[in-house]
């Protein structure tokens, strides 16, 4: 959850409650909407229905003082100047086609996530390796 360094964040029950406390969501479909709707149950505080489609707009609508909270990743909320709660955990997993591992493009990749200076800098950005 990122919130405006310069304001105090509420507790996040109290922010859900608060007409003064405008949020912004993520659109749906998102992974992360699908946590937001799970945490709020049924409510819907104002901003509710402001839906980007990135992480990097929801902080952006937050650090410009369009919203006052919203749930991005912690690396865009440092890299806007936000605070950040952390609420859950989020893995990502990388699938691709057997038949197209031989692809230069598909090693590159694959070369580059088992390259330690890669990996170093995933960790730097917030990321854990499973």
């Amino acid at each position: 959850m990122a919130a405006d360094a310069g304001h105090r964040l509420p507790q996040r029950r109290q922010a859900f409650r608060r007409p003064a406390c405008i949020m912004v969501n993520r659109n749906q479909g998102a992974g992360t909407r699908i946590l937001i709707d799970r945490l709020l149950g049924g409510a819907r505080p104002d901003g509710y229905w402001n839906q980007p489609r990135s992480h990097n707009a929801v902080a952006a609508a937050v650090a410009q003082h369009r919203a006052d909270w919203g749930m991005t990743i912690a690396p865009v909320a440092h890299a806007a100047g936000l605070g950040f709660i952390p609420l859950a955990e989020e893995h990502y997993d990388f699938a691709l086609v057997t038949a197209r591992k031989a692809r230069p493009a598909v090693q590159a990749f694959l070369d580059a996530l088992g390259s330690h200076d890669v990996r170093a800098a995933l960790e730097r950005a917030g990321f854990r390796p499973a």
